[in-house]
């Protein structure tokens, strides 16, 4: 495991598979419900903050993306499931791996883990879109090489 910082986690997967980026969460009393579990959308929370991380780390920052390419990303779907509960101050690590990339879009897994147990996963299909309209934009070549080099391998590629 190669640190980057204390806050984020850029771990190499199996050698078939693509790298695998993490950020560590702590629950917190406003993500919780009465009973002290983490209300469902909260997890949506915690999976951006992992995709910003993610992008910050290889040094695209949002609002520089806009202003060098007028480019954004925006969440096309997502596909969410709740296996078990997180609960206040439970210490979570929350990740993410690049399964496929388009022109124009990028499909990601996301998890949160406690320990060894996967409490939930997603999948979340990001759109590049134009700042200005809000229409699909192709990916500048510069970032498509970047988040090129987060892929699986070829046989477990798909396109989205």
């Amino acid at each position: 495991m190669t640190v980057i910082d204390p806050h984020m986690r850029n771990l190499a997967g199996p050698p078939d598979t693509a790298r695998s980026f993490a950020v560590p969460v702590r629950v917190y009393f406003q993500d919780t419900d009465a009973g002290g579990v983490v209300y469902h959308a909260r997890y949506l929370d915690f999976f951006e903050r992992c995709r910003m991380e993610w992008l910050r780390s290889l040094d695209i920052v949002s609002t520089t993306l806009v202003a060098d390419t007028g480019v954004l990303f925006v969440v096309r779907s997502l596909d969410i499931e709740y296996l078990k509960p997180a609960r206040l101050d439970d210490a979570l690590d929350v990740d993410l791996r690049l399964e496929a990339l388009g022109g124009v879009q990028l499909m990601l897994r996301q998890s949160v883990r406690r320990g060894d147990e996967t409490l939930v996963t997603a999948r979340v299909q990001l759109a590049a879109v134009s700042a200005a309209g809000m229409k699909p934009s192709r990916l500048p070549p510069e970032l498509r090489a970047r988040l090129a080099a987060w892929l699986p391998s070829e046989p477990d590629r798909e396109r989205p």
